[in-house]
């Protein structure tokens, strides 16, 4: 693992330790988040710490043709009337995410005032985008992150009633399936996730990924999801 200072130059991957820390440092720049996703690359880091970019092995993903919608999530899509859109509500997404996080007895939040405003540029830039979740014109759900390519760089999700967030991430794949998306980088593995059908791959694997898949496309535009979750199931 290597403290680096130079321009968007990261350490080659496997110098990454055992957990997957790769480097400290740099900034948080536009220039600098798009670098490291390409290269498989990202932040991760608490109030009061350095900054810490990481690529551990294995790194967990989604296929978007094998998201994995069970009998009951099927019928929630169904019957709880929830209206799904994309780039509609960035900000407050990603504020309800750091939210969640900020509650939770496993990880706390990352995601501080400096990361908000990172990837609040990148969606005013076009890279990043938003899923959300409605039920009776209230925002219950959601998730974010960053697009480059044909890869989805998934970066945090919050639910405030049940099953919204698998919601979004199912308004998610039918977004990347129309746009012909390859993959869906989770990053780190989760029960929640291996439910929904991630599995993890050798960082090598996931690097092969990157390259048939980061720049198949480039589109810096908003999305244009908005369909009644009903119509998912």
């Amino acid at each position: 693992m290597t403290t680096r200072t130079e321009p968007y130059l990261f350490p080659p991957l496997e110098e990454a330790t055992v957990d997957g820390l790769l480097a400290i440092g740099g900034d948080l720049s536009s220039e600098r988040l798009l670098a490291a996703y390409r290269k498989g690359i990202f932040p991760w880091y608490n109030p009061g710490q350095p900054i810490l970019w990481w690529s551990p092995d294995p790194r967990t993903v989604l296929y978007p043709n094998q998201l994995r919608i069970s009998r009951s999530l099927r019928k929630t899509l169904r019957h709880r009337q929830f209206h799904i859109t994309t780039d509609k509500a960035f900000d407050r997404v990603i504020v309800e995410c750091a939210e969640s996080k900020r509650h939770s007895t496993v990880t706390g939040t990352w995601i501080t005032t400096d990361m908000r405003s990172a990837y609040l540029n990148l969606y005013r830039l076009g890279h990043a985008h938003s899923v959300e979740t409605w039920q009776h014109n209230r925002l219950v759900g959601g998730l974010y992150g960053v697009a480059i390519g044909g890869i989805f760089f998934g970066e945090s999700m919050f639910s405030v009633t049940r099953d919204a967030s698998k919601v979004a991430l199912a308004g998610l794949v039918s977004q990347l399936l129309q746009l012909e998306f390859r993959l869906i980088d989770c990053q780190l593995p989760s029960t929640h996730l291996s439910s929904l059908g991630a599995q993890s791959i050798p960082r090598m694997k996931f690097v092969e990924e990157l390259r048939l898949g980061i720049n198949s496309k480039q589109m810096s535009i908003p999305w244009e999801l908005a369909i009644d979750a009903g119509d998912l199931s």
